[in-house]
């Protein structure tokens, strides 16, 4: 995926990410880099984490840390829940559509040249 597909669906990983297992910026940010999402910059992934909580699908607070610093915790909210639940249906109805779209894009450039567009 390229940058701004990416950005766009920052929202939903997140949330997922966060109903799998609470976590803080960073470890969300490395969990996204697992998945395959490797260029999230940091800055971008904290103020996604602010708009998610401004809109109440996410709580955070402050957690002592051993190894330096409190850091903040994202929780889900049970409206984030039922956020990510609708999202997720919307999603897996896309990539239905998107699964088949690139079906017909295998089956058709198997057949490499002879299929290609003739110049007028």
């Amino acid at each position: 995926m390229c940058g701004s597909e990416i950005r766009s669906m920052l929202q939903p990983f997140l949330l997922l990410l966060i109903y799998q297992r609470p976590g803080h910026g960073y470890d969300l940010i490395d969990r996204l880099a697992a998945m395959g999402v490797a260029d999230v910059e940091p800055g971008h992934a904290y103020r996604v984490l602010r708009g998610l909580e401004r809109e109440r699908l996410l709580t955070s607070s402050w957690v002592p840390s051993d190894a330096g610093p409190a850091r903040r915790r994202y929780e889900l909210t049970p409206q984030g829940l039922a956020d990510l639940r609708t999202r997720m249906s919307s999603l897996d109805r896309f990539g239905r559509v998107l699964d088949a779209f690139l079906g017909l894009w295998k089956e058709t450039s198997s057949r490499g040249d002879a299929l290609a567009v003739p110049r007028t």
